[in-house]
């Protein structure tokens, strides 16, 4: 055989390079968006941990106080602030305690001792929630759960940094 025989294709080879060649590049364009998907998760480092100041140190003691301050939320492509608020107070062996004010029954603000009946006890109005001064639920009120806590830090230059809330049971 001749060099010219064996270099030339025929027609139903041609095709058929042409048809594995283009399916290959729609399956390809295809998949590769959804692998991307399923592996995304793997592919972070890590949630970045924002923390802001809520004041010193020193401002917080044995009686909860409320503070209000803001988060930057990623969402997709936005990026917003949002409001929250968290009691907080400095036990005795020097540990703070950040405690979301969202009953974990409905969603309902808890309040630090206004309730006649319970003092020093977060109580929630909606539904007559109750929770004990560290934020546990008390049996036979309708929270299931704990009052989520807030992750915290004591910077060296002696202000309470707070982050997002979390159940207790993240915390580990």
């Amino acid at each position: 055989m001749s060099d010219k025989e064996q270099q030339q294709v025929s027609r139903r080879q041609f095709l058929n390079y042409t048809l594995m060649g283009v399916g290959g590049f729609l399956v390809s364009a295809t998949i590769t968006p959804m692998i991307r998907f399923a592996i995304d998760p793997v592919l972070k480092v890590g949630e970045d941990r924002e923390m802001v100041p809520v004041g010193d140190i020193s401002e917080f003691g044995k009686e909860y106080k409320r503070v209000d301050f803001k988060l930057l939320i990623k969402d997709g492509w936005t990026e917003y602030e949002r409001l929250y608020s968290a009691w907080v107070r400095v036990m005795d062996n020097g540990e703070v305690q950040a405690l979301s004010p969202v009953c974990t029954h409905l969603g309902c603000t808890v309040q630090w001792d206004t309730h006649d009946d319970y003092p020093n006890h977060f109580f929630c109005p909606c539904h007559d929630g109750l929770y004990d001064e560290n934020g546990i639920n008390i049996p036979g009120t309708p929270p299931t759960r704990p009052l989520d806590v807030y992750e915290y830090e004591v910077g060296e230059d002696g202000k309470l940094y707070l982050g997002r809330a979390v159940p207790r049971e993240e915390l580990g």
